[in-house]
């Protein structure tokens, strides 16, 4: 039996929820991390040294970083096309993986911080018009990439679809002003519709 550490309103730990949904596998999933705590506790940190959420136990082996278990997962136990059997598709499958964390999520989650978490009256105004730059620099990034194929990393729908497809819920709920952008919006309509993503990521902003 797997165990997944981590509360679910995580956006980390929303995408292992997502990925083992997916892959429609059987988990044990153990509150921690945000209001649950324990992520100080001596016998946590032997399992993740950063007191972070979330975990994974699989057997002998304990694994955190979200991305890193995601990609564990997929390269363990999925088949294609969800983990892509051609380097090449699955080089850009880590590629868009590892854009989303370092390009797309950091303006992302000022925003979140600044509009959902914040109050009106100590927001800082330069730094989320900033953000917003930012995020709609990237999403045009993304949205020329979907005007080529249905999904991030090609034709078929992969494990990189899943890191984009959680800051995309965040940026799709945010209170902010958003252009059209056409693929972009196109393929979030096709996320919406996977029963992993309604059943653990589309929740409201907190």
């Amino acid at each position: 039996m797997l165990r997944l550490w981590g509360h679910k309103n995580s956006s980390n730990v929303q995408k292992v929820l997502w990925a083992l949904d997916e892959l429609r596998l059987d988990f044990e999933r153990i509150d921690a991390g945000g209001p649950f705590g324990r992520v100080k506790d001596a016998d946590y940190l032997t399992l993740n040294p950063n007191g972070l959420v979330p975990t994974l136990e699989d057997g002998s082996l304990v694994l955190w970083e979200s991305h890193a278990i995601v990609r564990y997962l997929f390269s363990r136990y999925g088949s294609p096309p969800l983990q892509p059997s051609d380097l090449a598709d699955k080089a850009r499958a880590d590629a868009w993986t590892d854009w989303q964390f370092g390009t797309l999520w950091p303006p992302i989650r000022t925003l979140l911080v600044q509009l959902v978490r914040t109050p009106e009256e100590r927001r800082d105004q330069a730094a989320i018009e900033a953000a917003r730059k930012s995020a709609l620099a990237a999403l045009g990034i993304l949205d020329r990439q979907l005007s080529r194929h249905p999904w991030a990393a090609g034709e078929y729908f992969t494990f990189a679809d899943i890191p984009l497809g959680v800051a995309a819920q965040r940026w799709y709920n945010l209170p902010t002003e958003r252009p059209a952008l056409q693929h972009v919006d196109a393929w979030y309509g096709r996320i919406k519709r996977r029963p992993g993503f309604e059943r653990w990521v589309d929740l409201p902003l907190g």
